[in-house]
């Protein structure tokens, strides 16, 4: 069984769900200029950095170069990014990730926006202490310590 060109329909969802529990992982494409790709792939290798590959490759197809509004396609299972999204890859690693628990909760059949999305956001605050932990380079822990005092500062008590 393929995985559904769209996950959209019931059985769209049913069909994607089963199979990632098969444990499914999709051949993630990063599509957009030739500059947008260098950034996005300076992400995902963050992202291997921390182990989250994986997850990331469970619930996201594509990663396309967009001119709008930065955001979770749940349909297309992709993440539709500007490229000011990309332009610091710690940033973008944290977004990924974020839109993959998003994703996540769309497939399993919760609430992934709106009371959802703070389960998205705990994510992304994982992921950066797990990069900070896990990355030998001094600028990358820099990076995720700023961003992780600036998600404390913006979030839940």
């Amino acid at each position: 069984m393929r995985f559904p060109k769209r996950v959209y329909t019931v059985e769209e969802v049913k069909r994607a769900r089963e199979l990632i529990a098969k444990g499914h992982k999709h051949r993630l494409k990063v599509v957009g200029s030739p500059d947008f790709r260098s950034r996005a792939r300076e992400a995902l290798k963050l992202i291997k950095t921390a182990k989250y590959y994986d997850f990331l490759q469970t619930y996201i197809k594509r990663i396309r170069e967009i001119d709008g509004l930065s955001q979770l396609r749940e349909a297309e299972a992709a993440i539709w990014a500007n490229r000011y999204a990309v332009a610091d890859p710690v940033e973008a690693a944290g977004f990924f990730i974020q839109k993959a628990q998003e994703m996540k909760g769309f497939i399993e059949g919760e609430l992934y926006y709106d009371k959802g999305e703070i389960k998205a956001v705990e994510k992304r605050i994982e992921f950066l202490e797990t990069l900070r932990d896990r990355s030998k380079n001094e600028a990358v822990k820099k990076k995720c310590e700023e961003n992780l005092e600036r998600w404390a500062e913006l979030t839940f008590p």
